[in-house]
């Protein structure tokens, strides 16, 4: 029998229904939905759409009183399934159940994710169902590291440690993490260490981000702490932001510049927090896990095209081929397409891409390496003059693209400094050294001077 779901938005003000998620499932997972907004919903001035692609309203009235299925005959719309726990946030919830892995409804994985998941939505019940509770102190650290350990190992969860999670199931991705909250009440998602690394993946995450930075991307704030001689990652939750009371009651164009350029915002005791729904691009492009490897980086510049908002596109377009040549130079084939995002700015009212996230160096020793998605005409083969054969698809004249790729091939070159810089001890950074390609191992000589004369 087909589960109904009640889907809300966080608007300012706080949480609203949006409307009714209908789920057929087994075992096995979705086989199909569908989705009705709430008419009251679609009456908001500041509606946002639960789905940017399947669910768009652009029109409202072409979605009012219908109920409508996700594209491409995917089982599941893009936006909720954004919003429902990845792997690691399924490994807490079946814990919590002592149940063995994948063995839940994905409804129950949906509401079981809590109010405090990436973006702006949640999945309830009922329509009476109460937030979740929130999250954790970053004092609680220590007991959600221990929680974590006892997770990976299969081992059952004291009900001490249960109570902590609060909302983390609702992070994405792999890795043993939680979202806590700093004293100042900001929030940041706390990445531990794994029972299966073979180096520090905290402080190479931290140094690898911050250099994305100093090659011009927009990144989150992070830091590094330790937890009885383990480092843990902390990073700013980039889809959350705060305004003070007048700022709240005047509307999007009073919201500071620093919401959209993603950098420091203002403190969470000075007034309210609010949410920047998030799609990621697997969303974008529409399309399902297994459709990911035949997918490149030109199908999410496409997305940007089509999805983003006019003021950002050629400056999103940009960002995103320099993404592409930096995880290139430093070898982070894990850029699938869950791994790229893209935010809704309220001062916008439009979407743009996401800050990066989840870039990590891989250490290896073969000479000929690929990405996860599509560079060039050479399909994955993670080279410069491969991505160079793509400069068009992301609106940049070839000049320009070669101007990209000389600033972020000086920075990278400078890596040992810089992560050393940045807390990484000698240890990580010989552990690293293969990971960082070295300029005539991914760019042929005529494209090398090219690079060395700008």
């Amino acid at each position: 029998m087909p589960k109904e779901l009640y889907t809300f938005a966080n608007l300012p003000g706080g949480f609203v229904p949006a409307g009714i998620l209908t789920l057929t499932e087994t075992p096995q997972g979705v086989e199909a939905s569908k989705f009705a907004y709430g008419t009251r919903y679609l009456d908001r001035p500041h509606a946002v759409e639960v789905d940017p692609v399947s669910l768009s309203l652009a029109d409202k009235n072409l979605v009012r009183h219908k109920e409508l299925v996700p594209i491409n005959g995917l089982p599941l719309f893009g936006g909720l399934r954004d919003a429902a726990p990845d792997a690691w946030g399924r490994r807490v919830i079946e814990a919590k159940f002592k149940v063995p892995a994948n063995s839940l409804l994905e409804s129950t994985y949906l509401l079981e994710a809590g109010s405090d998941r990436v973006g702006a939505l949640d999945v309830r019940e009922s329509l009476t169902a109460e937030v979740s509770k929130g999250v954790s102190g970053v004092q609680s650290l220590p007991y959600l590291l221990e929680a974590t350990e006892r997770i990976e190992l299969g081992e059952p969860i004291p009900s001490r440690l249960t109570d902590l999670f609060g909302s983390s199931p609702g992070a994405g991705g792999a890795r043993p993490k939680a979202t806590v909250r700093d004293p100042e009440g900001l929030m940041w998602l706390a990445k531990f260490a794994s029972r299966s690394d073979t180096f520090d993946v905290a402080r190479a995450e931290h140094a690898t981000l911050r250099l994305a930075e100093a090659c011009g991307m927009t990144v989150p704030a992070t830091s590094v702490t330790d937890l009885g001689g383990k480092s843990c990652l902390l990073v700013r939750r980039f889809d959350r932001y705060w305004v003070s009371e007048a700022q709240l009651g005047a509307g999007p164009e009073s919201l500071p510049e620093a919401l959209s350029l993603h950098t420091t915002l203002p403190s969470a005791d000075t007034g309210h927090e609010l949410r920047l729904p998030f799609a990621s691009s697997l969303t974008m492009v529409a399309c399902d896990e297994m459709e990911s490897r035949t997918k490149g980086y030109a199908d999410i510049a496409a997305a940007v095209r089509q999805r983003a908002h006019p003021s950002v596109i050629r400056q999103n377009t940009r960002e995103l081929f320099a993404r592409m040549v930096f995880n290139i130079l430093v070898s982070n084939d894990d850029d699938h397409l869950r791994n790229h995002g893209f935010v809704r700015d309220p001062r916008l009212a439009g979407w743009r891409l996401s800050p990066l996230y989840d870039v990590v160096p891989r250490p290896g020793v073969a000479y000929e390496r690929f990405l996860h998605l599509e560079v060039g005409l050479q399909g994955k083969l993670a080279t410069l003059d491969n991505a160079l054969s793509a400069y068009a698809r992301f609106d940049l004249e070839r000049q320009d693209a070669v101007m990209v790729m000389a600033t972020i091939v000086h920075q990278v070159q400078q890596w040992r400094g810089f992560f050393e810089g940045h807390g990484a001890s000698g240890a990580l950074i010989d552990r690293l050294s293969t990971a960082f390609r070295e300029l005539e191992e991914v760019a042929s000589p005529s494209l090398r001077k090219e690079l060395t004369s700008k």
